[in-house]
């Protein structure tokens, strides 16, 4: 399904952009260096629609997502009952995406672990591809994907590895192995 708009909306790390259509939310974006670098990120994502005013399920989702990376809701915040449009993701990303957002705030799972649990057991270069090409991040939570022996692996949002451990932080996440600023 086409997206319809997209929208800006501040977080505490920076404006955000989030997109939606009929069946859903076609994109979100973490924040750029500042609100003009977001605004011509989400225009060259989205250039077939311009900026519009948010319907009610897509300001919920602003919402949560805003929560989420406040790092002050009492619980984690969890976003997995927001509804993507996933039309024109590979069948693998999806499966992958589809995986990744049943992680809980506050957990983690190495990319190894996901491809052993997508049953495909040697494809751990693969779920980080598909990682690195989510275009829902953070509502397909990719910075709770760690490398081998709880490392934090990449990040390819703005601002990299630290963004992703200032969402985990956030998150209270727990980790196994020796850890992620090793």
């Amino acid at each position: 399904m086409p997206t319809l708009a997209y929208a800006l909306f501040p977080t505490p790390l920076g404006y955000c952009g989030i997109a939606w259509g009929a069946q859903g939310l076609t994109g979100v974006q973490l924040p750029e260096a500042n609100e003009a670098a977001t605004r011509a990120r989400m225009a060259k994502r989205f250039p077939q629609c311009g900026e519009g005013e948010p319907p009610p399920d897509v300001r919920v989702a602003i919402t949560a997502i805003t929560a989420l990376l406040d790092g002050k809701p009492t619980e984690p915040t969890d976003l997995s009952d927001l509804v993507l449009d996933m039309d024109g993701v590979p069948p693998f990303h999806q499966r992958v995406y589809t995986l990744a957002r049943g992680i809980p705030p506050g957990e983690t799972l190495t990319y190894g672990e996901m491809a052993r649990l997508l049953g495909e057991p040697g494809a751990a270069r693969a779920v980080g591809q598909a990682l690195g090409a989510n275009p829902f991040a953070p509502v397909v939570p990719c910075h709770r994907i760690l490398a081998a022996n709880g490392r934090s692996g990449g990040f390819s949002a703005p601002g990299g590895v630290d963004t992703k451990l200032r969402m985990l932080l956030t998150e209270r996440a727990r980790f196994n192995g020796p850890g992620l600023f090793d």
